[in-house]
C-alpha cells in the first residue's frame, strides 16, 4: 500500500474548466471607427472649415483612440486575435495622425501622415484576411484600408479628387460600421442572428457540451467574436 494514500483508496480528479464570459467589444470599436471616419469625411468634403483640423484630430484622440483601445485589450482577452489586432491597428493609426494634425498648421498636408496612412493602410489588410470567415467584419476593415490609403495618397501627393474620394469612402465606412456595431450588439443581447453577418460556421473546438452548449456562443468564450 501506499504510504501517500494512509489507508484512503485513491480518487480520480475530475477536470474543472472555469469559464468567464466576455461581453464582445466589438461594437464599441466599430462605433469609435464610425465616428472618426465621419467627422474627418466632413473635413474632407468640405463640411467643416480647413482650418478645423485641430478640432478633428481631438475628436480622433478623444474618442475614436480610446473606444478601439478597449476593443483590442478586451479583444485579445477573449481570445479573437484577428478584431483585437484590427482594432490596435486603427486604434494606433488615428492617435498618430491626430497627433501630426495638431503638431502641424491647420489646414496643411503632410508627407509623414501621408506615409503613416499608406503604410497603416497596407498593414490593415493582415487582419482584415484573418477574419474572411467574419464577411462583414472582413468587409469594414478592408473598406478602412482603403480609406487609409486614399487619405494618405492625399496627404503625401495632394491633389482634390483624392481628398473627396477619400471623403466619399469614409461615409461609405461609417455606415458599414455602424450596422456591423448594430448586428453585433444585437447579435451579443440576443443571444442569436438579428441582423446578417454573415459569420460561418463554429469553428471545431468551440464547446459543445449539453450544459455550455448555450454558453459556448457567448463572446469570451466562443473562439471568435
Amino acid at each position: 500500500m501506499d504510504p501517500r494514500t494512509d489507508g484512503v483508496p485513491p480518487t480520480t480528479a475530475s477536470p474543472r474548466i472555469t469559464l468567464r464570459p466576455l461581453a464582445t467589444p466589438l461594437p464599441l470599436g466599430f462605433l469609435g471607427l464610425a465616428v472618426a471616419a465621419f467627422v474627418l469625411s466632413g473635413l474632407q468634403l468640405g463640411w467643416v472649415l480647413s482650418g478645423q483640423s485641430h478640432q478633428v484630430a481631438l475628436v480622433m484622440l478623444g474618442f475614436a483612440f480610446p473606444a478601439q483601445l478597449v476593443a483590442c485589450l478586451y479583444g485579445f482577452l477573449c481570445r479573437d486575435a484577428a478584431a483585437a489586432t484590427g482594432m490596435g491597428t486603427l486604434a494606433a493609426t488615428w492617435l498618430a495622425f491626430a497627433l501630426l494634425t495638431l503638431l502641424a498648421p491647420p489646414g496643411s498636408r503632410s508627407g509623414t501622415s501621408g506615409l503613416l496612412l499608406l503604410m497603416a493602410g497596407t498593414v490593415l489588410l493582415v487582419p482584415a484576411v484573418a477574419a474572411l470567415d467574419k464577411a462583414v467584419v472582413c468587409a469594414v476593415l478592408v473598406t478602412a484600408a482603403t480609406r487609409f490609403l486614399l487619405t494618405g495618397a492625399y496627404e503625401y501627393a495632394g491633389g482634390g479628387a483624392w481628398k473627396t474620394v477619400a471623403g466619399v469612402v469614409g461615409l461609405l465606412l461609417t455606415a458599414m460600421a455602424l450596422y456591423t456595431a448594430l448586428a453585433l450588439e444585437l447579435e451579443g443581447q440576443r443571444h442569436h442572428t438579428v441582423l446578417p453577418t454573415l459569420r460561418r460556421k463554429r469553428q471545431p473546438g468551440t464547446l459543445t457540451a449539453p450544459r455550455t452548449e448555450t454558453l459556448a456562443q457567448e463572446p469570451g468564450v466562443r473562439p471568435e467574436l
